[in-house]
């Protein structure tokens, strides 16, 4: 048993890797290390895919991408309003980054997104979409007024959801993913031959792409609380 909690101790940690020599030091902690691994493979990616791209006689490949931008867009239409396509790019980056993140754990890396100052840093990001949005389309005195509503006894409370919204979503990709991690290296702690496979795919797989649609669906839902009913 003191073994199990050692390493789950020891899993928990986010190591440095290497320190940059700057000043006193900057250390790269591993899950820095890994999101530059996963901008990497998303950056590749992209440039890959969206190679001849053609007008007339397009490729199945090509087809099935403009499918998947119309979806984007097509949600973040219906979730966000008539300035969807606004937000569109940064909502499928955010998806794609913490969906691979999410489930990268398949390949023998550590998901980033067990680290709580990966997760505080994406849902710093969507409250500066949020609210930049709901003053960019109202303006100063319209973004304030929108604290006001339904009635302005609620003042308090809406303004505490400026602190509320981020740390909920932080703190709901932090806490999954950190707890199926736990989970997946128990198992393969008791049961290291074939058991964690299964768990595996549940955990990593459907676990992760499910934690990857709720961060992108909040965040689109705040936004579009703010700036639907602009005047």
């Amino acid at each position: 048993m003191e073994q199990i909690k050692e390493k789950l101790l020891e899993e928990l940690q986010t190591p440095t890797v290497f320190t940059i020599p700057i000043g006193k030091g900057i250390p790269i902690t591993e899950s820095v290390v890994v999101s530059w691994i996963v901008m990497g493979v998303l950056i590749l990616a992209a440039l890959l895919l969206t190679r001849n791209l053609k007008v007339e006689n397009p490729s199945k490949l090509q087809v099935g991408l403009e499918e998947a931008v119309k979806f984007l867009n097509n949600f973040a239409d219906s979730s966000i309003g008539k300035h969807g396509a606004t937000f569109a790019a940064y909502l499928g980056t955010i998806a794609l980054y913490i969906l691979l993140s999410n489930i990268i754990g398949i390949f023998g890396l550590v998901p980033p997104t067990k680290d709580i100052n990966v997760t505080a840093a994406l849902a710093v990001m969507s409250a500066f979409l949020i609210y930049g949005a709901q003053f960019r389309y109202r303006g100063l005195r319209g973004g304030l007024k929108q604290f006001a509503k339904p009635m302005p006894l609620l003042l308090p409370i809406n303004l505490m959801e400026i602190v509320i919204r981020p740390l909920a979503l932080c703190m709901r990709l932090f806490g999954n993913i950190l707890g199926a991690f736990i989970i997946m290296e128990l198992i393969k702690l008791i049961c290291p031959a074939v058991v964690p496979v299964p768990f595996s795919i549940y955990f990593d797989l459907f676990d992760g792409t499910i934690q990857a649609v709720v961060f992108v669906f909040l965040t689109a839902l705040f936004t579009g609380e703010g700036i639907q009913d602009e005047e």
